[in-house]
């Protein structure tokens, strides 16, 4: 009995959190929020990543920072790779919270080590400038663009195609090979062989 009023809790929240989100796409507001606000006060990641964004666009609420960040932050201690993302795109920024880039760097590699390509393209960025205490690597760098652009992001293959015009044909072959070996929701790596020597 307890296991079928738990996979009815289940089922009807999903259908709760396909209904908020088809309601989101659609522009319906109103009804996205009065869908997924019960989901993500009972801790559904999903639920919490939407409505962290609604409160980050101003959609269907009043645009409010905090909330998302609060919002987005449940859902990234779940392991919700968007949300991981968000939280590190605000500690970089300092949106809502203090800005701090090594946070940033914890909360992005989080999401790139699940294949998120957004994450994957921003700690690229880190690795190539050097920030938020990053090594500069441009083999790490190019592996973790390479990975963004096999996903379809499209800075990520223009950043690479830029970088490899300044790397040795040795640091080209390691990233080749470190992208071709990792998989999503293994570690990706700290640093590599051949990338500390920068263009």
């Amino acid at each position: 009995m307890a296991i079928l009023c738990a996979l009815g809790l289940h089922g009807s929240a999903m259908a709760g959190l396909a209904e908020g989100a088809n309601a989101y796409n659609a522009r319906n507001y109103a009804l996205a929020l009065k869908e997924v606000t019960p989901l993500a006060r009972s801790g559904n990641a999903d639920a919490q990543h939407l409505l962290g964004l609604m409160y980050y666009m101003g959609r269907g609420v009043g645009r409010d920072y905090k909330q998302a960040f609060a919002w987005h932050y449940k859902a990234a201690l779940q392991g919700k790779a968007d949300a991981e993302y968000v939280v590190g795109a605000m500690y970089y920024t300092g949106n809502a919270v203090p800005q701090d880039q090594k946070l940033a760097v914890q909360w992005f590699r989080k999401a790139a080590e699940q294949g998120h390509p957004d994450a994957q393209q921003a700690l690229g960025l880190m690795y190539r400038y050097h920030v938020g205490g990053m090594p500069q690597d441009v083999v790490i760098a190019y592996m973790l663009w390479n990975l963004a652009a096999a996903s379809g992001h499209r800075n990520a293959g223009e950043q690479r195609a830029g970088i490899a015009r300044q790397m040795t044909q040795e640091q080209i072959d390691e990233a080749q090979a470190l992208s071709r070996n990792w998989k999503p929701g293994t570690p990706l790596p700290t640093q590599s062989r051949t990338g500390g020597a920068v263009p």
